[in-house]
């Protein structure tokens, strides 16, 4: 049976064919030339955080106070990645979080169906961003049979909201995930200090300019009056949700939903009460509010109170390890954001693939040799806190 960690195989094979590969193996490289190859502004975006960035910090190195314990006589040659999620069998645990410039990342400024393509070949599902630089329906058609959700940023038009939620049931994503802390944007150094705001600009709008709803609230067509269309979106985008306004969440949609942003036990018991189908704990990769507290701190008081409801995880996953260390510590899957976007960066579509492999073959080789040879054998007491 293939493995995931096969991937080294393929390297090393290469190798004495005398290729190498294209793309960086280790994060920090692959930041690295990622940057170097992005436009500065787009850096500032991608890499940037709130305040001075320690809570985007302190997610990274949350990681580095949990070791994961060895155990021998496993007889772990055979791996089994698999999860099952809202009745889907997945082929690993591992996602693409949402990352709203997705799209500008590459070259040819399609990032966001070359992300799909890569969830195509590689089997990892994508949560896709509302913000898009292509519509919705052209993205989900990419991800072939690799499931998709779609992440919604609640416009304060209802009607907007519905119309969006509807397109992505039809598109055929398979959930939607709300996201929570993203009303408004958080104090960000790096973008003020270049006055750039992507979408003020009128980029990654292409699910609003597409949008029959958006569209009928305009005097002229987006096509025809850029400005007017993006300062409109400045107007509808954010929508600061109560408690009052989870029933109407809820009866958007049947499909699973997801609410993005939950770190405190309290908010899941109460969301989960509310009818939602998973909590997906994030702090936003650091990007929308700076309080020192890592992400991954939270989640196993998460878990806990979501009992038997899945939770989702990211912010500050740059290894397969790290994959590992969350699902050990209850995650049900964890997604992955900054380091496909660098991929996606540095080769498109093959630059991404490349991430999402190395990212799978790292928690696979890691799982053989310490001797956990199922996600289910990933449980609290396989780590050790180590400070």
């Amino acid at each position: 049976m293939p493995h995931f960690g096969d991937y080294q195989n393929e390297i090393y094979f290469g190798g004495l064919r005398g290729v190498v590969p294209p793309y960086p193996i280790r994060f920090e490289e692959l930041e690295a030339r990622a940057h170097a190859a992005m436009p500065a502004s787009l850096v500032s975006y991608v890499a940037g955080g709130c305040g001075n960035e320690r809570t985007q910090d302190v997610n990274v190195t949350a990681f580095d106070d949990w070791g994961l314990i060895p155990r021998m006589f496993v007889g772990a040659a055979k791996r089994d990645l698999s999860v099952e999620l809202f009745g889907m069998t997945l082929a690993s645990p591992l996602f693409m979080s949402p990352v709203g410039v997705i799209g500008l990342c590459p070259t040819d400024g399609h990032g966001d169906v070359a992300a799909a393509r890569a969830a195509a070949r590689t089997g990892v599902p994508m949560v896709a961003s509302t913000l898009m630089v292509d519509p919705m329906e052209t993205v989900a058609a990419a991800l072939g049979d690799t499931p998709g959700f779609f992440q919604l940023y609640t416009p304060n038009d209802r009607a907007l909201a519905e119309s969006l939620v509807h397109r992505a049931e039809a598109a055929g994503f398979k959930g939607i995930v709300v996201t929570l802390d993203t009303w408004l944007t958080g104090w960000r150094p790096r973008d003020l200090a270049t006055a750039n705001f992507p979408q003020l600009r009128g980029l990654c709008l292409e699910n609003y300019f597409s949008d029959p709803v958006f569209r009928a609230m305009l005097a002229k067509p987006p096509e025809e009056d850029v400005p007017a269309a993006t300062r409109h979106w400045a107007r509808v985008f954010g929508n600061p949700l109560t408690w009052a306004d989870l029933p109407w969440l809820r009866s958007m949609t049947d499909l699973p939903l997801l609410m993005k942003g939950i770190c405190h036990p309290d908010d899941a018991r109460r969301a989960i009460d509310g009818g939602v189908d998973g909590i997906y704990c994030s702090n936003h990769g650091g990007r929308q509010a700076n309080g020192g507290i890592a992400a991954l701190d939270f989640l196993p008081a998460v878990v806990k109170a979501a009992g038997a409801v899945p939770v989702l995880f990211d912010s500050g996953v740059r290894t397969g390890v790290d994959v590992i260390k969350a699902l050990a510590l209850g995650a049900a899957a964890v997604g992955v954001g900054r380091p496909y976007a660098y991929g996606l960066a540095l080769g498109g579509e093959e630059g991404a693939v490349h991430v999402l492999r190395c990212l799978l073959a790292e928690a696979d080789l890691t799982m053989a040799v310490d001797g956990y040879p199922t996600v289910a054998d990933l449980r609290a007491d396989a780590l050790m806190k180590l400070r």
